[in-house]
């Protein structure tokens, strides 16, 4: 995977950051992620979903609302509704790129984000929420001790996360006068809905509400003990590989990469990336893969590197030899796993060669 830096204007006009981050193999869609509320587009389950859905072809972007990471704006200025326009402008940069997103992704209050945009990006044709509220007043009780001051003065300083932040009137009316009952009924996309059983955040009666107003195909996964902002790496890893495996049903088949003749027995091996170590790895023109180094050898991870493909040659050839002789001797024999170790020293690999 790759992550590109873009920049795009939002609602107001402001430059919003974001990160295109991209398959390593032949895309094959995008998806849209929206994070949660006053979060950022930085968050460990952002990454590590981006990453799992990587590896499926799928490009990500995740970008900061107007105000909040590295996005210009002022975050007293947003509301529901900004933030709703937001999604909808980084769909039109997406497909001003070439690349329309066909996956939306909402973590908590960006979930309901997803839900009201959805209708709005003709491209999109699957949904995730993940801790979503079913109505997105229900983030006023992170500050519901300042409601009053809101009404009253306007305004007021709350502290949210262990950060400050000025919540105006505006945006408490903004959340108090939206229903997304509708805009879920009219939804038209497939829908899966994750949620935790025990997020004492936001609670799961409204993963319940979301999805009984949704219409087929609509999904449900339970997160189990996660977390609201599903911070345990094992969460996030969890979460990620049921929207791979989930959304795989939505996509367009993966294609090969053209390559040219190659003759039968050849094994073709072409850089894929000249500022790094990847190589793009054809076979009879039949199977086709990513060899790479580990990103602390100055690679990017995206395939085994070559001593993996040493060790898989004389795992598999060892695995298959024993089974040949097996059925030949008709032995008993019901399972066999080899296990290839090896040890090494990048630095050292080259030291005596002559030059």
């Amino acid at each position: 995977m790759t992550t590109e830096r873009y920049e795009f204007e939002g609602h107001a006009g402001n430059k919003l950051s974001a990160r295109l981050d991209r398959p390593d193999v032949p895309e094959r869609t995008t998806a849209l992620f929206a994070h949660c509320f006053t979060c950022s587009k930085d968050i460990p389950a952002a990454r590590r979903i981006a990453e799992s859905l990587s590896g499926l072809g799928i490009a990500v972007l995740r970008f900061d609302f107007t105000g909040l990471g590295h996005s210009d704006g002022e975050f007293a200025n947003t509301n529901f509704t900004s933030n709703v326009q937001d999604l909808v402008l980084a769909a039109k940069h997406l497909e001003g790129i070439g690349l329309p997103p066909s996956i939306l992704i909402g973590h908590s209050l960006g979930g309901a984000a997803v839900l009201k945009a959805a209708s709005e990006i003709p491209s999109v044709k699957a949904v995730v929420t993940i801790g979503a509220p079913a109505d997105p007043s229900h983030v006023s009780h992170h500050f519901e001790e300042n409601l009053d001051k809101i009404r009253t003065e306007g305004e007021a300083e709350v502290n949210l996360g262990g950060r400050n932040f000025t919540i105006r009137k505006q945006f408490v009316e903004d959340i108090a006068q939206e229903n997304l009952e509708p805009a879920i009924a009219r939804l038209r996309k497939a829908l899966l809905v994750m949620h935790a059983p025990l997020d004492n955040t936001v609670g799961i009666e409204n993963a319940a509400q979301i999805f009984g107003a949704a219409k087929h195909p609509k999904s449900f996964v339970t997160l189990d003990d996660a977390n609201h902002l599903i911070t345990r790496k094992e969460d996030a890893a969890y979460a990620a590989s049921v929207i791979a495996a989930w959304v795989e049903k939505y996509l367009p088949p993966m294609t090969k990469r053209e390559v040219g003749k190659i003759p039968d027995g050849t094994v073709r091996v072409s850089e894929d990336d000249a500022n790094g170590f990847r190589q793009f790895v054809s076979i009879d023109g039949k199977f086709q893969l990513l060899a790479d180094e580990p990103i602390n050898f100055g690679g990017t991870n995206a395939g085994p590197n070559p001593y993996q493909f040493l060790s898989t040659g004389l795992g598999a050839c060892t695995s298959m030899t024993i089974r040949m002789y097996s059925r030949r001797k008709k032995w008993p024999l019901e399972h066999i796993e080899v296990d290839v170790f090896h040890s090494k020293s990048h630095a050292q690999d080259c030291e005596s060669c002559e030059e």
